[in-house]
């Protein structure tokens, strides 16, 4: 199941790598990445969409919110309209 994460972080060298690492670390790959600035200089905002098992999503979320830089972890929701 394709699964979107948005994550805020603090806008510092090395920060996407870490976020990244940990996906790389628990073999799972990340199919689309987005980085951009928000109204604070100082806070990124990424999205990224990845592919996995519920409890593998999970896991990352919780394990991702443990990073330095991460500021907070989201999964936004997608109304379609008809």
């Amino acid at each position: 199941m394709r699964h979107t994460l948005s994550i805020l972080l603090q806008n510092e060298a090395g920060a996407l790598v870490r976020v990244a690492g940990l996906f790389a670390a628990r073999n799972c790959n990340i199919d689309s990445l987005t980085v951009a600035v928000t109204h604070d200089p100082n806070v990124s905002q990424l999205t990224l969409v990845m592919q996995g098992a519920e409890s593998t999503v999970q896991q990352i979320i919780e394990q991702t919110r443990k990073l330095v830089d991460v500021i907070e972890v989201s999964r936004p929701i997608f109304l379609l309209h008809s």
